[in-house]
């Protein structure tokens, strides 16, 4: 086995273009997962987590990457990132003001995306199109600009009344996604939802909340030459060594003949790739 990095691991970089670029930065090392397609890989855990804020050796990585201690104090790590709508700012309780200011109060995006059928999702603007890649969409669809993560998450728990906000990874996995008419549905959302929209226009100012009625759908493509018929799970936890021939790459997973990865989910184990 030849090794390509050791490190720790980290979601990967991806370029969008005919097909999804990915690459994952192990120390200084980047390395350029597209090349490896079909080749035997092994991902190695080194038995060690350090935290990605702080550097401190920990037992458990908690939020993708973090300690006990950051994932209690850090504002990334609040409840608020994950329901946006439960911002609680105004009350000043944000756990750092000045990184809510920088992350929270820039204009953002409201989507529709198609990576295991439709779903709403909000994301920064600056975002776009990384947050659809890593959710393995292989359609998405800007429907609204918004000025702040708060009135986002407001706009998106309205859609989620009619839609799902949340991927089917298995399904997105197998590569068992229909192609959908996207522009139709957001139509077709907007006119269901205008009373709810509306109403939060009127509230926060019909600037802060805008329809892209004109948007274009955008499709995307990953460098997959198999899906599997059948998702197997591997776990670093209980697994510290896994190889396999790497037959795609979607989202933040590699699909090997042996078994899936999300390595979003490794945020932060030291980890050692090889190649045979």
């Amino acid at each position: 086995m030849q090794i390509l990095g050791t490190g720790a691991l980290s979601k990967m970089h991806t370029e969008l273009a005919e097909q999804v670029r990915y690459s994952l930065i192990l120390g200084e090392t980047p390395v350029v997962m597209n090349q490896l397609l079909e080749k035997k890989i092994r991902i190695r855990s080194l038995g060690e987590i350090n935290c990605s804020h702080c550097g401190k050796k920990t037992k458990k990585s908690f939020s993708q990457g973090f300690c006990y201690p950051c994932f209690k104090r850090l504002p990334q790590c609040d409840l608020c990132i994950m329901s946006p709508e439960k911002c609680h700012f105004q009350e000043g309780t944000c756990r750092d003001a000045s990184w809510g200011e920088r992350n929270c109060f820039v204009p953002h995006t409201v989507y529709l995306a198609n990576s295991s059928g439709v779903k709403v999702g909000i994301t920064r603007g600056t975002q776009v199109p990384t947050r659809w890649i890593d959710q393995g969409a292989i359609q998405a669809l800007p429907i609204f600009n918004v000025q702040t993560r708060f009135q986002s998450g407001l706009v998106e728990r309205i859609y989620g009344e009619h839609i799902s906000d949340r991927t089917n990874w298995r399904a997105m996995l197998k590569g068992e996604v229909v192609l959908l008419d996207l522009e139709k549905k957001r139509d077709e959302m907007l006119e269901l939802c205008l009373d709810g929209v509306t109403a939060l226009q009127n509230e926060h100012g019909i600037q802060s909340i805008q329809p892209l009625h004109d948007s274009k759908t955008l499709a995307i493509e990953y460098p997959v030459i198999q899906y599997p018929t059948k998702v197997v799970s591997h776990n670093l936890d209980k697994t510290p060594e896994i190889e396999g021939v790497l037959l795609g790459i979607k989202g933040q997973y590699l699909i090997l003949d042996t078994g899936v990865i999300n390595l979003r989910k490794f945020t932060s184990y030291q980890i050692e790739l090889s190649i045979d």
